[in-house]
C-alpha cells in the first residue's frame, strides 16, 4: 500500500531488466504483467520505474514478443495521451522495440492517430520518436494506408525543415516508408515533400538525414511528376555517389538511376 515500497521494488526490477538474465527471469516468471500494473499507479516515480523496467524488457526479441503477448500494446499507445513527456519518450521507445516484432495491436489501438498528434510536440525527443515509430508502423501495406488516411505526411513534410537533425532524419525516413505504395508517394508530392527533400540535399550535411532523404528521393522518383521535379539534384546526387561513403554511394547511384529512368 506504500507508493515508496512499490517505486523502490519495482527498480529493482529494472535493475535487473539491465541484465540478461534478470530480463530472462522477468520472463521466465512472467512478471510483465505485475509490472505493467503499476503503469496506472497513483505514484509517479513508481509509474515511471515501471515504464523503464518494460522498456529494457523490449530490447530483446523475447522481451517485446512477452509485452505484445501481454496485451499491453493499447495500453501502451493510450499512456502516450495522458502521461509524463519522460514516460512519453519510454512508451515510444517499448513500442518501437514491439513494432518490430508485431504492428497490428497498434494498428488496431490507433496508433498511427497518436504518433501523428505528437509530432507537433515542443520536445524535440518526442517529434523525433514519433516520426521513428510512424516508420516502425508503416513497415506492413495496412500502415502505410493508415498513415495517407490519418493525414500523417503534411506533418511529417513540416519536420523536414526541424531545427533539430535527428527529428529531421527520422521523418524522411518515415516519408520513405509510407512512399512505397503509389497513394503515399502521390500525397507526399502533393504535400511538398519533393520540395522540401531537395532543400534537405542541398543544405544539410547530417550522414543520417542525408541518408534518408535520398532514400526517400529515391521513392518519390518512382512517379513521373516527382522524377521529372527531382531532374535537377542529380548532380548532387553524383558527387554523393562519387564521394560519400560506401552506403551513401550505394544509395545515390540508385536514386540517380531512378531519377534518369526513360520509359
Amino acid at each position: 500500500s506504500d507508493g515508496t515500497v512499490r517505486w523502490k521494488a519495482t527498480e529493482v526490477l529494472f535493475i535487473c531488466s539491465n541484465h540478461a538474465i534478470g530480463r530472462d527471469s522477468i520472463l521466465e516468471f512472467d512478471l510483465i504483467r505485475p509490472i505493467s500494473a503499476l503503469f496506472d499507479d497513483k505514484h509517479e516515480d513508481a509509474r515511471l520505474m515501471s515504464h523503464r523496467a518494460v522498456e529494457s524488457v523490449s530490447h530483446t526479441v523475447n522481451g517485446a514478443q512477452g509485452i505484445v503477448q501481454a496485451n499491453l500494446i493499447k495500453k501502451l499507445v493510450e499512456k502516450l495521451k495522458t502521461e509524463t513527456d519522460e514516460i512519453k519518450q519510454l512508451v515510444l521507445d517499448t513500442l518501437h522495440y514491439c513494432m518490430k516484432v508485431d504492428t497490428d495491436q497498434a494498428l488496431v489501438a490507433e496508433a498511427m492517430e497518436v504518433f501523428t498528434s505528437l509530432l507537433g510536440h515542443s520536445m524535440w525527443e518526442i517529434r523525433g520518436k514519433a516520426a521513428r515509430d510512424i516508420m516502425d508502423i508503416s513497415f506492413p501495406l495496412e500502415g502505410k494506408k493508415r498513415a495517407v488516411k490519418v493525414r500523417c505526411i503534411p506533418a511529417l513534410v513540416k519536420l523536414l525543415a526541424d531545427k533539430n537533425f535527428h527529428v529531421r532524419a527520422q521523418a524522411a525516413g518515415a516519408l520513405m516508408s509510407i512512399a512505397i505504395t503509389t497513394e503515399g508517394k502521390q500525397e507526399s508530392i502533393r504535400e511538398g515533400a519533393v520540395e522540401a527533400l531537395i532543400a534537405l540535399l542541398r543544405s544539410d550535411e547530417a550522414s543520417d538525414v542525408r541518408l534518408n532523404v535520398i532514400k526517400a528521393i529515391t521513392m518519390l522518383a518512382e512517379a513521373p511528376s516527382g522524377r521529372e521535379k527531382l531532374a535537377e539534384v542529380v548532380p548532387i546526387l553524383e558527387d554523393i555517389a562519387n564521394t560519400g561513403g560506401p552506403m551513401m554511394q550505394k544509395v545515390a547511384r540508385t536514386a540517380v538511376k531512378v531519377i534518369t529512368w526513360k520509359p
